[in-house]
């Protein structure tokens, strides 16, 4: 292939993307690729023409159930829920995911469960969801220190604060930065009395509930100013995402020990002790992360939409 003819393919995917995934129309692609309106035209009839886009009709009543089977059997777990969302937008997905993991702890929680939650604006738009159910002895914990030095919103006392509503309890917050600057400030903490027992009922927690952080500039976690440039080289290199506020690799390996070591909040292997762990994830950005959390075995429940179970199911490592 020449490289006219390769830059020509870029951009048939490209535009396929944009009108496909992204719900962009025509004139927008247009203005994005610096082409004209009946180029664009031409390369999605192209797209199609050449098998780059296959338009398959889904029936909605069947299409989720059979996606959340197959997600069931190829990362054995104990239970998958698949969002419909109307196009591949971050913005629509975490609505979708928030109404289904919401509709879900409904069903589950019980009386005298601890419920164990992170931050960020995923489990934001979970926790704007909740429905209120009358249980006793619930408790809600913080699973990871949320204050930050910088004024990025992480959302983590709202999150607290709208779960221990719907749970009728005072959840318990955990009032540390996630990240500090050395291990033996972390011990430090770790060795209060106050913060060991909060620390003991999140790992207690039989119910944890997290996301998946991509690896971008522009995510939370970046935004928050906790990584040197050594930390930065790393996670760019190897990181397919963060639980936690921890980098794993394709795998579900922990990267970084130094900067493990300064995380405070729950530890992974953790989480695969617990009765529920709740991976709540889609789009785009995050598959290689939601991909080496289950092969990690992080989550035994996955809440995502249609078109990343999709690329879950076919994906091969």
């Amino acid at each position: 292939m020449t490289l006219l003819e390769e830059e020509k393919l870029k951009k048939v995917i490209e535009a396929a993307k944009l009108y496909y995934l992204l719900d962009y129309n025509q004139s927008q692609i247009a203005v994005k690729l610096g082409v004209s309106r009946p180029t664009v035209s031409r390369l999605l009839q192209q797209a199609k023409s050449e098998g780059i886009v296959q338009i398959k009709i889904m029936d909605p009543s069947n299409g989720s159930e059979q996606l959340e089977k197959e997600l069931e059997e190829k990362f054995s777990l104990k239970k998958a829920i698949v969002a419909t969302v109307p196009q591949y937008d971050q913005q629509f997905i975490k609505k979708e995911l928030g109404e289904k993991t919401a509709h879900y702890l409904y069903k589950i929680v019980k009386d005298g469960d601890v419920i164990g939650i992170t931050w960020g604006t995923t489990l934001y738009n979970v926790a704007c969801e909740l429905k209120q159910k009358f249980v006793k002895n619930v408790k809600v914990v913080q699973l990871k220190g949320g204050i930050s030095h910088s004024e990025t919103n992480t959302y983590h006392s709202d999150i607290l604060d709208l779960f221990g509503r719907a749970f009728q309890t005072v959840p318990i917050h955990l009032p540390l930065p996630v990240i500090v600057d050395h291990i033996v400030v972390k011990q430090a903490m770790e060795a209060d009395r106050h913060i060991k027992r909060i620390l003991d009922t999140g790992k207690e927690a039989n119910i944890a509930l997290f996301t998946i952080g991509p690896v971008k500039a522009d995510s939370l976690l970046f935004q928050l100013g906790y990584f040197s440039d050594e930390d930065m080289k790393e996670i760019e290199a190897k990181a397919v995402g963060d639980i936690c506020s921890r980098f794993i690799d394709e795998d579900g390996n922990v990267l970084n020990a130094n900067l493990n070591d300064r995380t405070l909040g729950i530890d992974l292997a953790e989480l695969k002790k617990k009765e529920f762990a709740i991976l709540v994830a889609g789009g785009q950005q995050k598959i290689d992360g939601i991909y080496g959390a289950l092969k990690g075995g992080y989550a035994n429940v996955l809440v995502t939409d249609q078109y990343t179970a999709r690329f879950l199911i076919d994906k091969k490592h």
